[in-house]
């Protein structure tokens, strides 16, 4: 409760929105943060989560929902009443659950990875492998006796390698770090070099304040991100602060919680129960009083005014409106939902110069304002709609790099299958269709043959819709250049200068020419199809890049960005715009 309460009040004084904090915060009190941040699909690896203080406490609400579970087992198996068969009932039942629970976690983890990340059933088996250790060591037989017989030191080794093995193979990770756990405990004999190191002094103490190191290293370095950010020379001082917070906590408050509160068990409960209920209202006052905390200067930020994707646009000029709601797929409850040309429209449709159609996921939501002149002085009309998790193509299945949460999937296919279609149909020779999609999945750090396979669906893709839109003297046009901002794990406010960020904004960006690298397999698909007549490729990476470092930040002081997943602001999208209508003009 302490630390919730105090981190809190520090992410308030530097986050002017700090809500997805304060409610982790706020559930994690009552041991649901878990569910809370899989309601909200956070990817534990993307920039929100780098950014909320409270996200590691998502295990920590697996933790005591397992333990709420566990008495009623430990009773009904008669384990808890010394019963002759308990050991062996509870064993059993550990051991059918655990087994369950870990092909629950593989099965789920390839459909719905936020489920099987944050949920107690599929992460059940890893607990319940400390329980049927426990229960093992009771009893001596053939399997201890081998584990026996292994070097600690050799899976000591086996655990350290696991850590290094890339995030794409992380089901296998997870299993084996507990495989190696267990074996490493089974194993733990004195004698031994891994004995001396776990049994010295200082190792057991770090031990012994592991919970309350737990806690701060999170808050220390996500408030790190929000004000001084984490470079090389600062990590000793914040690993220092971590160090000197957990021991505090630990001498302090974590000993002092291990007291009886009452000498009547439901008292001390209720103790508890209140002061978690009475740190909840207080964070549940902060979410509700914007800025209450908040120290900085806000961002210079045209999209202020429209905070929003889904907020309408119009105009007034031409009389005619955005609807922003009724142009967009949330997710997959909205298969079915009518999107009507009337309500999506920016100018005249009907009688229209050209028009244009604009497909996308919620990336195209954000170029709202960026058809004005198209418009108003080129007498175009252009339809916005969008899929919030739609993959660039068909042809590209949504899941995985996709869709980890696997929450857009019907969504993605009733939108290729059906909406996409159907506004197409209602063009006319010379009209364009404009896909506009975050694409910086086809071009990742490091290439795999997943990418390779993702391009060449695109190129499939691509080439397909091209065909059959030209067979009707339609063109397609698709936006490319939007660079890695979401890898810089930064809001639009901290790229300001703050007091508090006194070595400048920690929103740090790739360069140009790392950029430029990266993105180089995915220009190559766009430029040859374009080569080849199939497509015109609207590339504003220079709007980002204008110079050898790609920015955060205009040169008018505008902010290019309006959240950390690199929606673009208005103020970029205005300053795309003629790149945009030069080529949608171009004959």
């Amino acid at each position: 409760m302490l630390f919730v309460l105090i981190i809190s009040v520090l992410i308030g004084l530097f986050n002017p929105s700090p809500v997805l904090s304060l409610n982790t915060g706020i559930t994690s009190l009552f041991g649901l943060s878990n569910l809370y941040l899989l309601e909200q699909s956070t990817d534990y690896f993307a920039a929100s989560t780098e950014l909320n203080v409270f996200t590691h406490t998502w295990s920590l609400g697996v933790e005591e929902q397992f333990y709420f579970l566990y008495p009623f087992l430990v009773w009904l198996t008669g384990f808890g009443r010394q019963t002759s068969k308990g050991a062996r009932n509870l064993f059993w039942v550990i051991g059918a659950l655990s087994i369950t629970s870990l092909i629950a976690f593989v099965y789920i983890y390839q459909t719905n990875q936020p489920a099987a990340y944050f949920l107690m059933p599929t992460r059940l088996w890893e607990l319940g492998a400390g329980c049927l250790l426990f229960l093992g060591l009771k009893h001596s037989n053939r399997l201890l006796r081998l584990l026996e017989s292994i070097p600690p030191l050799m899976i000591t080794a086996a655990i350290v390698a696991v850590l290094f093995m890339p995030i794409q193979m992380a089901v296998q990770a997870t299993i084996a770090v507990v495989v190696f756990t267990v074996c490493l405990i089974a194993s733990f004999r004195s004698g031994t070099a891994v004995y001396d190191l776990f049994t010295h002094p200082k190792v057991v103490y770090v031990g012994l304040i592991s919970y309350s190191l737990y806690l701060w290293h999170w808050g220390v370095l996500c408030l790190s991100r929000w004000t001084i950010g984490i470079h090389w020379w600062s990590i000793p001082f914040q690993i220092a602060l971590m160090l000197l917070l957990s021991i505090t906590s630990y001498r302090y408050v974590e000993i002092f919680r291990h007291s009886h509160w009452s000498a009547v068990r439901w008292k001390s409960i209720g103790y508890g129960v209140g002061a978690s209920a009475s740190v909840a209202v207080l964070l549940f006052a902060l979410v509700n009083i914007p800025n209450f905390l908040y120290t900085g200067r806000g961002p210079s930020l045209v999209a202020v005014g429209v905070p929003s994707l889904t907020n309408t646009y119009s105009l007034k000029q031409v009389n005619s409106i955005w609807e922003g709601e009724k142009c967009i797929l949330s997710d997959n409850s909205e298969v079915g939902k009518k999107i009507f040309v009337e309500d999506c429209t920016l100018g005249n449709f009907s009688n229209a110069k050209k028009r244009v159609l604009v497909f996308g996921n919620s990336f195209s939501a954000a170029f709202a304002q960026a058809f004005d002149d198209l418009v108003l002085s080129d007498g175009y009309s252009v339809t916005i709609t969008s899929s919030w998790g739609a993959s660039p193509v068909k042809e590209i299945p949504n899941k995985g790099t996709w869709d980890k949460a696997n929450n857009y999937y019907k969504a993605n296919n009733y939108y290729w299958d059906s909406v996409v279609p159907s506004l197409i149909s209602r063009l006319r020779p010379g009209d364009w269709v404009f896909l506009i999609n975050d694409m910086a999945g086809l071009s990742p750090q490091r290439r795999t043959s997943k990418t390779d396979e993702m391009l060449a669906q695109l190129e499939s893709g691509l080439e397909s819709l091209s065909s059959k839109l030209s067979a009707r003297g339609i063109r397609l046009a698709v936006l490319h250049g939007n660079p890695f901002a979401r890898e810089a794990h930064c809001q639009p406010v901290s790229a300001e200068k703050q007091w508090f960020a006194p070595f400048g904004s920690p929103c740090k960006l790739p360069n140009r020419s790392e950029s430029l690298l990266r993105r180089d397999n995915l220009n190559k698909v766009l430029v040859s199809l374009e080569a080849e007549r199939k497509l015109r490729v609207v590339d504003i990476f220079d709007v980002f890049c204008p110079e050898e470092q790609c920015t955060y930040m205009a040169k008018n002081g505008q902010i290019l960005y309006r959240d950390e997943f690199s929606h673009l602001s208005v103020e970029s999208v205005r300053l795309s715009s003629p790149i945009i209508r030069k080529v949608l003009t171009s004959s």
